[in-house]
């Protein structure tokens, strides 16, 4: 073939020109992009000839042909605390690098506000309705009403029956396993041992008896550096690999080093500086991974994923309409609730020469994490998944996802009907229409106009709503 006389480090130069060119008219996805079909064709050419050479130069290091994946999950995080969504304050610079090589997805959304269900969402691409897992820990009955309830016996069994949870549905690292990979958990995990979410290996016991809760030994990766990482990925002899890298940042305990907190502190509440200097300090911990992929030449071969698990809004003294007897350490209208400052979160993919760095203004959410990996993995999707492949942004299709906002739902339950188009920009209320006292269609009303049935191009939306309200939504 005429690629195999192509010099290696030439060949990457003409690639490497040709994507900086397509980047620098910051094209939106692809469907800019598809426009100017001979440069895409050069493109295509010449990823092919360095496909051909980097596969050799790949199986030369005796490393997977599969792609690795790293899941980074930020743990209570506004959306807009970064730097490369404006943030004028929090610096950001090692998740503003891996934006600018990302397909990314500033308005990508989670189903709950909420730790426990939010990353059993992650791991499972599954909605709360379906994975079963509804909240951080099971409410304490009355009849415990005692001093320390969370040790009584009967309590610790309707733990271990909300763990047991995981053990009916597939988990991504038990479908990646089936292709051949490992897997390694790390950081945040209310699942129990790590081996009953299907994690080869991993950090956290989950023993109650021993403080297991929410992540144990896990929750040392990242405040206290990333070897075990390291060592996992070291050890993986050549296997795939899939990394849960889910640190405690910057969660609660806001305790930042100083060389983090003295860049903040002048000019604002301690408790703002203090968070400000957590994001940076996980933002850290990010760039010493990605460097670690970079040293190890792991970053052609491997997908990184960005997502975090819920909001946060800092609460200050200066926080407005505090309700009355309100003692969280964060804002209302932040975590554990349903306004985008508790579900709304930047989603990231980057995979060097298989996904072009853009930004998309279609929404994403966590459920597509799954679907995304799975394909890309070479694994055949389960019809049970709600969400998308977000890597058919990056080859050209247009996700069915982003025809209108939702600002009024009023509805106790329905099943909905696909009628016709709605057009970007409309103003939607959803109604719901009974006939008796069974459910009778769902009705949305544009801008004022009465009549128009839901619209089969925003199932994206449905599937969005289904995560949020407490009963179930289905398309007729």
């Amino acid at each position: 073939m005429v690629f195999a006389v192509l010099d290696e480090r030439a060949d990457e130069t003409r690639s490497s020109s040709i994507i900086s060119l397509m980047a620098s008219r910051k094209l939106n996805g692809w469907q800019a992009a598809r426009r100017t079909t001979w440069l895409i064709a050069a493109t295509v050419l010449v990823a092919a000839a360095s496909g051909l050479l980097r596969a050799q130069t790949t199986e030369t290091r005796g490393q997977s042909a599969k792609p690795n994946v790293v899941l980074i999950i930020s743990d209570d995080h506004h959306w807009s605390d970064y730097s490369f969504l404006g943030h004028t304050v929090v610096q950001t610079p090692h998740l503003d690098r891996l934006a600018r090589q990302s397909l990314l997805f500033p308005r990508g959304y989670v189903p709950t506000s909420l730790c426990s269900p939010s990353l059993a969402t992650i791991i499972t691409g599954l909605y709360p309705s379906q994975h079963g897992i509804t909240g951080n820990d099971p409410a304490i009955p009355a009849n415990l009403a005692q001093a320390n309830p969370r040790r009584d016996p009967r309590y610790m069994r309707l733990q271990a029956d909300v763990i047991a949870r995981f053990d009916r549905v597939a988990t991504l690292p038990r479908r990646l396993a089936d292709a051949g990979y490992v897997s390694f958990q790390t950081g945040k995990w209310w699942g129990g041992h790590f081996q009953r979410g299907g994690f080869t290996a991993g950090m956290t016991h989950g023993d109650p008896n021993r403080g297991g809760r929410h992540g144990d030994a896990g929750l040392t990766i990242g405040r206290q550096g990333l070897q075990p990482i390291f060592d996992f990925i070291e050890s993986s002899d050549g296997a795939p690999f899939f990394v849960w890298y889910a640190p405690f940042l910057p969660h609660t305990p806001h305790n930042p080093p100083e060389k983090y907190l003295s860049k903040y502190v002048e000019g604002r509440p301690p408790a703002l500086a203090k968070y400000y200097a957590m994001v940076q300090w996980f933002d850290e911990t990010c760039g010493q991974l990605l460097d670690y992929l970079d040293r190890q030449q792991l970053t052609d071969n491997t997908i990184v994923i960005y997502v975090s698990d819920n909001g946060w809004i800092q609460r200050t003294p200066d926080s407005p309409n505090l309700p009355p007897g309100w003692n969280r350490s964060f804002a209302p209208r932040s975590k554990q609730s349903p306004y985008e400052g508790g579900v709304r979160t930047p989603i990231m993919v980057r995979w060097p020469d298989r996904v072009m760095p853009a930004t998309s203004n279609q929404l994403a959410s966590s459920i597509d994490i799954v679907p995304t990996v799975l394909a890309a993995a070479g694994v055949a999707l389960p019809a049970d998944l709600p969400g998308e492949n977000l890597l058919d942004v990056a080859d050209g299709e247009t996700l069915a996802n982003n025809v209108c906002d939702v600002l009024d739902l009023s509805l106790n339950g329905a099943r909905i009907r696909p009628v016709e188009p709605l057009g970007e920009g409309a103003q939607i209320t959803l109604a719901l229409e009974r006939i008796g006292s069974l459910p009778a269609r769902v009705v949305w009303r544009r801008n004022g106009e009465a009549g128009l049935e839901f619209d089969c191009t925003t199932q994206k939306v449905i599937r969005m709503m289904r995560g949020l309200l407490p009963f179930p939504l289905a398309a007729m």
